[in-house]
């Protein structure tokens, strides 16, 4: 297998994770971190359904009838996501498997890579579809806000990354952390 190759597997296998990891987390209304994100933060990588919080409801002043049909909406998708996660955990167990034997089969491998693309993409489709739903909830102007504090949280994340970057500080001037 050529170094191209298991770049591109271990790209396929850390987006697979990731998107099982930021489904689960951010499914419910409120889900198990509290208000929708790990230390009670919006994250903008869910839009304007999975990981919709309390706090971001609260923020468009969400009607209790908008805030009922939007938990609908996303726990008929935890139900959906749920299956989709163990579905991936499975993929990801045989590509641990493939890797273990005494010869790795370039070919299972690959056919492995193609269904771990398929479900990823199965999942987007969810994702983008409870999206949608929930987008018929709000109105324009909840919208409008919404994509503001994703754009805000967006460059605070982005500011943080790269102050921590090495070199980043006396790039831009400001101090370590």
């Amino acid at each position: 297998m050529t170094v191209m190759n298991r770049k591109t597997l271990r790209r396929v296998a850390a987006l697979a994770t990731l998107a099982s990891a930021a489904v689960l987390s951010g499914v419910a209304l409120a889900g198990p971190h509290g208000h929708g994100g790990h230390g009670g933060h919006e994250r903008g990588r869910m839009g304007m359904g999975m990981g919709m919080s309390e706090r971001m409801l609260d923020a468009v002043e969400a009607t209790p009838e908008q805030r009922t049909q939007i938990q609908q909406i996303t726990q008929a998708a935890r139900t959906d996501m749920q299956a989709q996660r163990e579905a991936s955990q499975g993929l990801r167990e045989q590509m641990r498997s493939l890797f273990t034997q005494p010869t790795v089969d370039a070919n299972a491998v690959e056919a492995l890579r193609q269904q771990m693309l398929a479900q990823h993409d199965q999942a987007s489709q969810r994702m983008t579809q409870v999206m949608l739903e929930v987008s018929r909830v709000l109105t324009p102007a909840q919208r409008e806000k919404i994509a503001e504090r994703m754009q805000q949280r967006s460059k605070h994340w982005q500011e943080r990354r790269e102050a921590r970057q090495p070199g980043a500080a006396a790039q831009s001037g400001a101090p370590k952390r």
